[in-house]
C-alpha cells in the first residue's frame, strides 16, 4: 500500500511542477515569461492551468498526509535502544582505553623549573615608499 500511494505521490509531484512551470509569468522578472504566443494563450488557458495546478497541489497534500500517517502508524512507538537486551549482571565490560596525550611518554622533556620571558611582539613592517630628490 505505501509503495503504490508512493509512486501516486511521486507522480503527482512531477506533474505539478510540469503545470507550474507552464503557467506564464505576470512579473516578467529576468524578461522571460509574459511573452506573447505560448504553447497555450488565451483567458481561458490561464484559468485552466490555474484550476488544474490547485486541484494537483490538493492531491498532493492529501498524499503527504496519508504517507505520515501510514508511517506514523507503522512504527511501534519505541526506540531501536529499547529493543537491546541488557549485558548479564555477572560480567562487566571493561572500560574503554584512552590514549595517553602526545609527549606524555618515556622520551618526554621534563618542565622547565622556570619559564622564559615571552619576546616582546614585533611591530608590524610598514611599507617603504621611494621619495624623490
Amino acid at each position: 500500500m505505501t509503495t503504490i500511494l508512493l509512486i501516486i505521490h511521486l507522480m503527482v509531484a512531477i506533474t505539478l511542477v510540469a503545470l507550474v512551470l507552464l503557467q506564464r509569468s505576470e512579473g516578467g522578472a529576468l524578461g522571460i515569461g509574459g511573452g506573447g504566443g505560448g504553447m497555450m494563450t488565451g483567458r481561458g488557458a490561464g484559468n485552466v492551468l490555474t484550476r488544474a495546478t490547485g486541484i494537483v497541489g490538493a492531491i498532493f497534500f492529501a498524499t503527504s498526509l496519508t504517507l505520515v500517517i501510514i508511517a506514523a502508524r507503522g512504527n511501534s512507538g519505541g526506540s531501536l535502544l529499547d529493543n537491546v537486551a541488557p549485558a548479564p549482571a555477572g560480567i562487566q565490560t571493561p572500560a574503554p582505553v584512552v590514549p595517553a596525550p602526545l609527549g606524555s611518554g618515556l622520551d618526554a622533556p621534563k618542565p622547565q623549573e622556570s619559564a622564559p620571558a615571552p619576546a616582546a611582539p614585533v611591530a608590524p613592517a610598514e611599507p617603504s615608499v621611494p621619495r624623490a630628490q
